[in-house]
This record gives structure tokens, C-alpha cells and sequence, in this order.
């Protein structure tokens, strides 16, 4: 069953190490992690470079809803928005966007881009939603280096 309470009890702050463990399952839960993805190394990578854009949403306690955010000095992106399953289409994705794009902004980030897989209508919709459109341009992607699976 849903929880009632509403998006506005939410409390947005950055991650912090002891947030790991939900954070991760947190991912498991909302399927943002595959077999070749190592969620802890993306973290621990994650706070090398510009930590305070790893939000965490948190409400009674509970780690409910992430979004990673980076700025390379020319775009931001938007990396690991998670909701948890029993807590979504309560505006709480929403609220956690609204947080990363403020932060991205008082980096003087100037245009935001993000990934959503071709499958994934409600995703699609979502960022549309939110003002995002969908660009001519095609994604292209490189591993590299040991250990980038």
C-alpha cells in the first residue's frame, strides 16, 4: 500500500557514506542496475568529483529516492534518479530533479542532458514532463580501462 505522505515531507540533502546500503538497494529495487554495473565503485567515483551533487530523499528515516548529478564544465547530467517503488507518482521524482537542476545551476551549469533507455515510455514521459525534450543526437558510449565492465 502507498504511503500518504506527500512529497513535501521530504527531506533532500547530500549523500553521505552511511547511505550506501540503501542507496544501493535502493538501485537494485528500481532495476538502475545491471549485471555488469557495480554500484558501489559508481559511488565511491561519484564522490571524487563534485559530491554534493549525490542527493539522497529522505522521509521517516527512510532513503526513498536519489538522483547523482554531475557537471564536466560544459553539461550536466543527470545519472541514478531512483523512487522507490511505493513511494512513486507522488511527486517525489520531481522534487528530487527540481534539487539536482538547482544545484547544477548554482554550478553555472548551462543545459542539463540525461540518458533514458528507447523502452522506457514512462521515463520518456516523466522528463518530458519536466521540460526535457527528446534531441536529435545519438548516444555513443566507449568502456574503458581494467575493471570498467
Amino acid at each position: 500500500m502507498a504511503d500518504s505522505m506527500s512529497a513535501a515531507e521530504l527531506v533532500v540533502r547530500p549523500y553521505t557514506d552511511s547511505d550506501e546500503a540503501a542507496v544501493v538497494a535502493l538501485w537494485r529495487r528500481c532495476d538502475l542496475t545491471g549485471p555488469s554495473d557495480d554500484p558501489q565503485r559508481d559511488i565511491q567515483r561519484k564522490r571524487q568529483s563534485y559530491p554534493e551533487l549525490f542527493l539522497v530523499g529522505v522521509r521517516a528515516g527512510e532513503v526513498v529516492a536519489t538522483v547523482m548529478a554531475g557537471y564536466d564544465g560544459h553539461r550536466g547530467w543527470i545519472n541514478y534518479l531512483a523512487v522507490s517503488p511505493e513511494t512513486q507518482q507522488q511527486g517525489i521524482g520531481r522534487q528530487m530533479m527540481a534539487a539536482a537542476e538547482a544545484a547544477l545551476e548554482r554550478t553555472g551549469c548551462p543545459k542539463i542532458n540525461l540518458q533514458v533507455r528507447r523502452s522506457d515510455a514512462n521515463a520518456v514521459g516523466f522528463y518530458e514532463r519536466l521540460g526535457f525534450a527528446v534531441e536529435d543526437r545519438i548516444s555513443m558510449g566507449k568502456r574503458i580501462g581494467r575493471g570498467n565492465q
